[in-house]
């Protein structure tokens, strides 16, 4: 065998599972795509969430605020280890309200989730003048938020760097430009690659995003997975404006504020689109009046990789023993999770967490 593990997929998903491998000693080799794959690491918001996760699965929610709780541990060994800093704020994060009713309709449900949760779900509900204290810039349409207290937002692509040079640095082999096309397992598990490589592993995981659509199925897995295009739009470095990030903007530790994201059922478009981007900065606006003066630098589109539920997909094949798919839209959340808790639940360990309720069986069509 060439490692312990392969995984297919370079992207925080991959890279989390990776390290956490690698640091309890385990052999790992990541197969990651071409420049031609369609890559949402890089084209994420970059938040650390837990507001709205789980509003129909209370398990869901934890898994959040398991990872969310480990994020600080896992940010500062990344930066201990290869020198990279992975800016975080984890100050909370804001649900803004164009009006009262959606504000306590949202509430009422965060009130039953938090029920379910034993009232572990710290937030509280501002109105436009406390937030105003709060955001000094918030729009006067804005009639009140949320204020959820285990919220941040860090910077995707410096975890992406961070990530990728302590796999190395642990000893992982990172092979770029690898399309896997084929999986066999004649005697452990091989994989084929479109330029000819060849990979031989004794374990594989699958965390290849929408490529998992395609492979999955050829390792026993449903991958029933499909893409949700989301176009952003970056500003110019602007003096502090926003204190806290919101789902609609946030000021990254560089000082351009990000504004997002849309939610488009268009297939594999991931391009931009004058309707889509007008839309976000007419929103953006609304919330920050200022914003209407700030320079655009650039937008993208990228596709979010979604299950039919929306939540995370954890499963060992039936087929292939020793394969697992991993698969979730909330890279960046769960990123210390799937680095510091993943990595029992594919070793087997006693320490393992239960994540039944994420397996396809819930797909299963009576």
């Amino acid at each position: 065998m060439d490692s312990d593990y392969a995984i297919i997929g370079g992207g925080i998903v991959g890279l989390a599972v990776a390290w956490g491998l690698l640091r309890r000693g385990l052999t790992v080799t990541v197969l990651d795509g071409d420049d031609g794959s369609f890559r949402a690491s890089r084209g994420n918001f970059g938040l650390v969430w837990v507001q709205s996760k789980g509003m129909k699965q209370p398990r869901y929610a934890r898994w959040s605020q398991s990872s969310a709780r480990l994020w600080a541990e896992f940010a500062a060994e990344l930066e201990q280890n290869t020198g990279n800093a992975v800016p975080l704020e984890q100050n909370g994060g804001y649900d803004l309200h164009f009006s009262e009713d959606t504000l306590q309709a949202t509430v009422e449900k965060y009130e039953i989730l938090k029920a379910e949760l034993d009232g572990d779900y710290p937030y509280d509900v501002l109105g436009h003048n406390a937030l105003r204290k709060e955001e000094p810039h918030i729009g006067p349409k804005v009639v009140g938020a949320i204020l959820h207290h285990q919220d941040g937002h860090a910077n995707p692509l410096k975890l992406l760097l961070a990530l990728a040079r302590d796999v190395r640095r642990r000893g992982g082999r990172v092979l770029t430009g690898k399309t896997v096309t084929e999986v066999t397992q004649p005697d452990g598990f091989e994989l084929a690659c479109a330029d000819g490589t060849r990979v031989r592993a004794a374990k594989v995981v699958l965390a290849a995003g929408l490529g998992a659509a395609r492979l999955g199925r050829q390792m026993g897995f449903k991958a029933p997975i499909r893409p949700q295009r989301g176009q952003v739009l970056i500003t110019e470095k602007l003096p502090k404006l926003i204190n806290r990030p919101s789902l609609i903007a946030r000021q990254v530790d560089e000082g351009g504020i990000q504004i997002g994201a849309t939610n488009e059922e268009v297939g594999h478009d991931d391009g931009v689109t004058q309707s889509g981007l007008s839309g976000l900065a007419a929103e953006a606006i609304a919330a920050y009046p200022a914003l209407a003066r700030a320079q655009l630098v650039r937008s993208w589109g990228a596709l979010r990789v979604l299950s039919p539920d929306g939540l995370p997909i954890y499963q060992r094949s039936a087929e292939m023993p020793g394969a697992s798919l991993v698969t979730c839209h909330s890279g960046i959340t769960l990123a210390a999770a799937h680095a510091m808790l993943l990595p029992d639940w594919l070793e087997g360990t006693a320490a393992a967490p239960d994540l039944e309720v994420f397996s396809e069986s819930r797909f299963a069509v009576s």
